[in-house]
């Protein structure tokens, strides 16, 4: 009988105080969901429009905040004119902020230098664009909206009347302005915005890519908060 209560009773256990471990998680790295879409539309036999899309995430130890590049240009000039200055300014300005931004950043990182700036990149890769199709698609040129998100952070530039929307739960806010003839003389208050909408010159741009020169080039700084999304997108 004792053999058996010594089998079966319950251990007797000390009671010690155990340190606790505070694990504090990281907090989880956002990550961008992207769409894209172009369609020729029902007024049309050609679309000009160029969209260009890249992407990179890093994992590891001390990793670079999610990249995303996206540019959207609208050429004009006729269709193959447009087309090819559309095309050409869009890759032009895509490899110029890669090299210049994530590729630098990449060396940075390891040998720890400081970051570009990068708004000025934005305007020199606008501009690299622009003296290219001047030269190259005489006659041609192209509006272009593009959006360098790092993280949270959206450094946008925009030519022409191609626009940068934040889009949220309280609707579309805009970002850009156009630089078209009808909203600078809305700015100036010789038209009104009704007025703006149905004048027969409300497709002509003084501000456009292609059109040789330093180019004047708007640039933004916006951040994305959760739940928010950012929209390019052309006239239609």
């Amino acid at each position: 009988m004792g053999f058996l209560q010594r089998l079966f009773q319950k251990k007797r256990t000390e009671s010690r105080s155990v340190p606790s471990v505070s694990v504090q998680k990281e907090p989880a790295r956002r990550r961008m969901r992207v769409g894209w879409s172009t369609d020729v539309g029902r007024q049309r036999q050609h679309n000009e429009d160029v969209i260009l899309v890249a992407e990179a995430n890093q994992e590891g130890d001390n990793p670079l905040p999610p990249f995303g590049l996206f540019v959207l240009a609208d050429g004009m000039g006729g269709h193959q004119a447009g087309e090819v200055a559309s095309a050409l300014a869009a890759r032009m300005v895509a490899r110029h902020i890669i090299q210049q931004v994530y590729l630098t950043m990449l060396y940075q990182r390891e040998h720890g230098a400081g970051e570009p700036s990068l708004q000025e990149v934005l305007v020199e890769a606008v501009n690299l664009a622009n003296a290219t199709v001047a030269t190259v698609v005489p006659g041609g040129g192209t509006t272009l909206i593009c959006a360098l998100v790092l993280g949270s952070q959206a450094y946008i530039a925009n030519v022409g009347d191609s626009r940068a929307y934040l889009v949220s739960s309280e609707g579309l806010q805009q970002i850009t302005r156009d630089h078209s003839l009808v909203d600078r003389l809305v700015e100036l208050g010789q038209l009104t915005v009704a007025e703006a909408a149905n004048h027969p010159q409300k497709n002509v741009l003084y501000r456009a890519v292609g059109q040789g020169g330093v180019l004047e080039v708007d640039t933004f700084m916006h951040a994305i908060p959760p739940g928010c999304c950012l929209l390019l997108c052309s006239d239609g």
